[in-house]
Formats: C-alpha cells, sequence, structure tokens
C-alpha cells in the first residue's frame, strides 16, 4: 500500500513543472491520466536528448501514468476531458489563464458539479496581474526573479542555475498544492481552486537574498560558491584542478586552521567569530586557497571530515550518481520501455516506513492507454 492510493489526478499539463508534480505523487500510489494533444503528443516527447526514437526528457519526467489523447479543439475531446475530470479528485492544468474555462474545463464550471474536486492552475504569471497572459519558460522566471542575478561569479555575467531551476522547484510546489488540497479536503469536505504562479514560486526562494535586502537595504550581488554571511563557505581548487567545497562555522574554525595549516589565523583570537572572519573575508579566502592548492583533495576531504568540518567533493554528474553513498540509497534505477527497453532514471528521494516506498515506474506511450480509459470511464466517442 502507498500513501495516495485511491486518488486520481486528471493532468493537463505539459513539459515540466506540472508533469513533476504528478509523476511524483502518480509513484506515491496516485492514478494519473495524462491528457496529450493527437499526433505530438506532449512537446517534450520530441525533445532531446532522444534515446531509440523516445525523448529521455519525457522519460525524467512522467513515469508511472496513463496516457489518452484527446484533441481539445473538438466538442468530443472536451467531452471526454469533462467526463474524466469530474471523475477524478484533482485536476492540474498549465494552459494560459481563461483557456480552460473557454474549454468549459475551468474550475468554476467543473467545481459547480463536483465541489470536492481539488482544481491547481499552474501558470507562469498567475490568474492576475499585469503579466497574466505572458509565456515563458524556466530560464524566463530565472532572469525576473532575481535568480539569474545572483548566480555566477562576482567578475563575471549572470548565469542560469545548472538544472532548471524554476520547472523543477514549481513542480515540487504543484505537489505541494496538490497534497495541501486533498489535506483540507479530507477535513472540510470541499475542494479548492489553486492559482500556482511560477514566478511566485521563484520569488518565494530568495529567502536569505530578501532578507539581506530588507535588513540592509543591500540588493544582493553575485557571490560564485561562496557565502555572503559566513566565511569560510566556498569551494577551492586543490591539486590537479580538482575542487572542494568547505563550509565552517565557528566550532569548525580551529580544526580548519589546524589540517590546513594556517597557524597565524589560528592564533587571531578575533577570527573565533563569523563576523570577524566576514569582515576579514579576503585575508581568509586568499590563505585558504593558497594552502588547498598544493594539496591533495581525497586527502585532504577526509582529514577535514575526521576533524568534523563539513567538507563535499565538487562532483560531475557522472560522478555524483556514481558515488558510493547514492548507490547505497539506490538513488538511480531502472524500467523497462517497450520501445527503448532497459533504461535509467532517478527515484523519488522519499521513503516510508507503515507505508510501500515509491514505485518506479515506466513511462507512457503516446495515447497507449486510451482504449482502456473510453472504456472504464464511458467515454463513447473521442477525437484522438
Amino acid at each position: 500500500m502507498r500513501p495516495l492510493d485511491g486518488i486520481t489526478i486528471v493532468d493537463f499539463s505539459r513539459v515540466l513543472a506540472g508533469p513533476m508534480a504528478t509523476m511524483i505523487l502518480a509513484e506515491m500510489g496516485a492514478r494519473v491520466i495524462k491528457i496529450e494533444r493527437p499526433g505530438t503528443g506532449d512537446e517534450s516527447r520530441q525533445w532531446e536528448p532522444r534515446v531509440g526514437g523516445e525523448s529521455a526528457y519525457f522519460f525524467a519526467f512522467n513515469r508511472g501514468k496513463e496516457s489518452i489523447a484527446l484533441d481539445l479543439k473538438t466538442p468530443a475531446g472536451r467531452d471526454a476531458a469533462r467526463k474524466l475530470a469530474l471523475q477524478a479528485d484533482v485536476v492540474l492544468e498549465n494552459f494560459l489563464p481563461g483557456q480552460m474555462n473557454k474549454m468549459g474545463l475551468g474550475y468554476a464550471e467543473l467545481s459547480r458539479e463536483k465541489p470536492a474536486l481539488v482544481y491547481v492552475s499552474n501558470t507562469g504569471f498567475g490568474q492576475n496581474g499585469p503579466y497574466r497572459d505572458r509565456v515563458g519558460y524556466d530560464t524566463i522566471f530565472q532572469a525576473l526573479s532575481g535568480v539569474m542575478a545572483l548566480t555566477g561569479h562576482p567578475d563575471g555575467p549572470p548565469a542560469k542555475v545548472g538544472v532548471p531551476m524554476a520547472d523543477l522547484t514549481a513542480g515540487l510546489w504543484n505537489a505541494v498544492a496538490i497534497l495541501t488540497g486533498l489535506v483540507g479536503r479530507g477535513s472540510s469536505g470541499k475542494g479548492c481552486h489553486i492559482d500556482l504562479s511560477m514566478l511566485d514560486t521563484q520569488i518565494s526562494l530568495l529567502t536569505i537574498a530578501a532578507a539581506r535586502l530588507f535588513a540592509f537595504g543591500e540588493d544582493p550581488r553575485r557571490t560564485g560558491t561562496e557565502h555572503p554571511g559566513r566565511v569560510p563557505s566556498a569551494a577551492f581548487a586543490c591539486a590537479g584542478d580538482e575542487w572542494l567545497h568547505i563550509s565552517g562555522s565557528d566550532q569548525h574554525w580551529q580544526a580548519i586552521c589546524s589540517v590546513l595549516g594556517l597557524d597565524e589565523l589560528a592564533a587571531d583570537a578575533a577570527l573565533a567569530r563569523n563576523s570577524e572572519r566576514v569582515a576579514q573575508r579576503d585575508r581568509i579566502m586568499a590563505a585558504m586557497r593558497d594552502a588547498l592548492l598544493r594539496r591533495d583533495r581525497s586527502e585532504v576531504a577526509e582529514a577535514l571530515r575526521g576533524r568534523g568540518v563539513p567538507a563535499g567533493e565538487v562532483n560531475t554528474v557522472a560522478q555524483a550518481l556514481a558515488d558510493p553513498h547514492v548507490q547505497a540509497r539506490g538513488m538511480v534505477a531502472k524500467f523497462e520501455h517497450p520501445g527503448v527497453g532497459t533504461f535509467s532514471g532517478l527515484r523519488n528521494p522519499l521513503r516510508f516506513t507503515g507505508y510501500d516506498d515509491p514505485y518506479f515506474g515506466t513511462p507512457p506511450l503516446h495515447g497507449a492507454d486510451g482504449a482502456a480509459l473510453a472504456s472504464e470511464f464511458d467515454l463513447k466517442e473521442f477525437d484522438t
């Protein structure tokens, strides 16, 4: 048994944020029925990287779902979608504001027939505001939110985060929204409509950067791998152009100095306090860079960790997925796909006691479940 067994989600969303959320919930037991366009389906089915004629991008966010192709431009397609939605617990959509209403699939209309429906609208800019009708992708939201301006090194240009940060975090917020709506329904018996803006989700992540603005009137700038309020906390080059990230607080300072041979800094009593280390950032960073540049990364990392100092190798993606701890935690798993064969993916990170762990599903072929769903839900006619 899984925590979301018995919950049905009809998913009208495409690309990443919505599909990521419903995949998370599918692998925790929810039944997810993915509505796709006839012909091409979710546009991410055509995106790189591709393997065996299929998209690994699509694979990454659509495991464990059922797929039905419906032409929402036709009355028959809209009628079939409506029947599915009214027999579900949750509807998730990411059309521009007003589009679902025009198709007779908006919250106001569906909730009149099913007041218990939980309905999430995940749009770029929300249901109101001057930008409500704009379109955008992940990097647009990184740019507008300030995240891009904060990413990169002080002497370099703004940079996007190395993963699609806006999409991924919006996906998590979509999952939070759905689960919150279901919990609320469980206590009140009533459903709800949740307006989730991708720009809002990015603004909400500014947290510490916004706190500095609120506290000091300081508009934060790029700091590379350094932490604006703690020293030391940065990635340092070691021998052989390998990098090690060290992040220490007051209780770690003497151990860092001892391992790196920074006797002069260790003897300076003022540097025992983080506030003084921040004030003397340039002096400390220069000394640490010089000391680490001559050291073997594995040796110094183990020495620091042996003294209780948080230190982590800066891994590539391949190194991270091959890490023995990541392997022991089972974060990489495999599924069998009818067109590709055995393929790897990343597991849901939740581990349960009291329920079965999340299921590692297989991505559906486009429209593969249409006939079965038509029979089960009495969709007598629909365009595919």
